[in-house]
């Protein structure tokens, strides 16, 4: 199919009109989860000697162990483990929690209208 052919020849004018601005309405929407997609947390411990990065998923992404932190003993590298990855988190979550309002507010008045009704 040519870049100039119609992918929808069986809708008529007013069809394709409001196929385009559902399209145009949706756009903000996907470009919102594209967004959410990609983000990541991060959080350190241990005086930044633990780095971990967390997933949108919740999973960890990344961890990273300088070396020197191995003198803190293996208690305290755990625990630096598990605080780097709450900090990352809390970040993930407080960087989605940004998203989602800026990004929802552009529907702010359609939610209204709709739980108004």
């Amino acid at each position: 199919m040519t870049a100039q052919e119609d992918p929808t020849p069986y809708l008529d004018e007013e069809m394709r009109g409001l196929l385009a601005q559902f399209q145009a309405d949706v756009r903000p929407l996907e470009e919102l989860q594209e967004s959410l997609d990609a983000v990541r947390g991060r959080g350190e411990a241990a005086d930044g000697q633990v780095r971990a990065e967390v997933l949108p998923t919740g999973a960890l992404g990344g961890l990273r162990i300088d070396p020197r932190a191995m003198r803190l003993g293996a208690d305290a590298v755990a625990e630096a483990v598990l605080a780097a990855a709450g900090a990352a988190a809390e970040d993930l979550a407080a960087q989605m929690a940004g998203l989602m309002t800026n990004g929802l507010s552009p529907f702010a008045g359609e939610v209204r209208r709709f739980t108004q009704d």
